[in-house]
C-alpha cells in the first residue's frame, strides 16, 4: 500500500474510478479548504522564520547581499531561496540530485549574485575554508553517521564570525513518535540520533562554536505527524524506507481538518501565547544560531 491507497481508503474514495490527482484536485479546491504545507508556513512565520520585513531566516539570523550563504541538505529549498531572494551568494548541497537540479532552476529566478549547487553527502564539504558567512543546516544531524566529523565540516567552512543556523527534531516529539510511528522512521535514511537538548547544546559548542541563541517551534507540526502516523496504523499502512517518499500529498483527510483548525486558531492574535507555549511544551524542532569566534 502506497500513500495514494492510504488517502482513498481513509478518504473512503477506495472504489472511486477516478484518479488520485482529480480527487485530489476536487479536495484541494473547496473555498474552505487549507493546505497542510500552507497553514505550516503560516505557523513557521509566527514562530519567527522567513521574516521578510527584518531580512531575518529565522530570529537572529539576517541575510544581506554581502552574505555567501551554505545550505548543506537543502531538501525543497525553502531556506536557499529566502536567502537568494535577498540578493547573497548562495551555495546549497543535499544527496539527491534531482533536488539541485529543480533548486537550480529556481534559484535562476532570483536576484542572487552567484548560485552553486552540489550533490554531496557533506563529508567533505565541497566548499573552500572559511568562505561562508552563514551556515545552514536544518533538520540535517539527524540522518548522518557522524554528527560531530559533520559538525567539524560546518565549522571548517565558515568565516571567522559566520553565523550558524541550526536544527534537530527535538527529543521530546521523537520520543512520543517512537511509540507510534513504525521502526523505520529510525533506521536509516530516516532518523538514526535523537539528540537531547543539552547533547544538541554541547555538539555545538564542542565543535567550536558560541552560541548566541536557543529556540523552540513547531507544535503544529509535531501533532500533525502524530496524527499521520495513527492514521497510517489504522489501516494497517504499512511504511518503510525514506519518509519524505510517504509524508507527502494527497494528505488524509484527518490531517487536512488538523491544518484547518490550527490554520483558523492562530489567525486569532489572542492564540500567540497558548501557541508559544505548546512550541515550546512540544515543539517539532529545537534551533540553535551560533557564531564561529573571531580568532578561528
Amino acid at each position: 500500500m502506497n500513500q495514494f491507497d492510504l488517502f482513498r481508503r481513509l478518504a473512503g474514495m477506495e472504489s472511486d474510478p477516478r484518479s488520485i490527482e482529480e480527487i485530489w484536485k476536487e479536495t484541494s479546491s473547496q473555498p474552505d479548504f487549507v493546505d497542510s504545507r500552507d497553514c505550516g508556513l503560516v505557523d513557521a512565520v509566527q514562530s519567527g522564520w522567513y521574516l521578510g520585513d527584518s531580512n531575518e531566516l529565522f530570529r537572529g539570523f539576517p541575510i544581506s547581499a554581502e552574505d555567501a550563504v551554505l545550505d548543506v541538505g537543502c531538501g525543497a529549498g525553502g531556506a536557499t531561496l529566502f536567502c537568494a531572494n535577498r540578493g547573497a551568494h548562495v551555495v546549497f548541497t543535499d544527496v539527491v540530485a534531482e533536488k539541485i537540479e529543480s533548486l537550480h532552476a529556481r534559484v535562476a529566478q532570483t536576484p542572487a549574485r552567484k548560485a552553486e549547487g552540489f550533490v554531496s553527502d557533506s563529508l567533505p564539504l565541497p566548499v573552500a575554508d572559511a568562505s561562508m558567512s552563514r551556515v545552514i543546516s536544518m533538520e540535517v544531524l539527524e540522518h548522518v553517521e557522524d554528527p560531530a566529523a559533520f559538525m567539524c565540516e560546518l565549522v571548517r567552512v565558515g568565516q571567522p564570525g559566520a553565523l550558524y543556523l541550526l536544527a534537530v527534531p527535538d527529543p521530546v516529539g521523537e520520543n512520543i513518535q517512537k511509540i507510534i510511528a513504525p521502526p523505520s522512521h529510525f533506521k536509516q535514511p530516516n532518523h538514526i540520533h535523537i539528540f537531547e537538548r543539552e547533547a544538541f547544546a554541547r555538539l555545538v559548542t564542542d565543535a567550536g562554536l558560541e552560541i548566541v541563541r536557543r529556540d523552540a517551534y513547531g507544535f503544529y507540526w509535531t501533532l500533525w505527524m502524530f496524527l499521520f502516523w495513527i492514521s497510517a496504523k489504522a489501516e494497517g499502512f504499512e511504511l518503510d524506507g525514506a519518509s519524505h517518499d510517504f509524508v507527502k500529498p494527497p494528505y488524509p483527510p484527518l490531517l487536512n481538518d488538523w491544518a484547518k483548525l490550527w490554520h483558523q486558531v492562530i489567525k486569532m492574535p489572542e492564540a500567540a501565547p497558548m501557541k508559544q507555549a505548546l512550541d515550546q511544551l512540544l515543539p517539532k524542532s529545537q534551533v540553535i544560531v551560533a557564531r564561529k569566534p573571531e580568532n578561528r
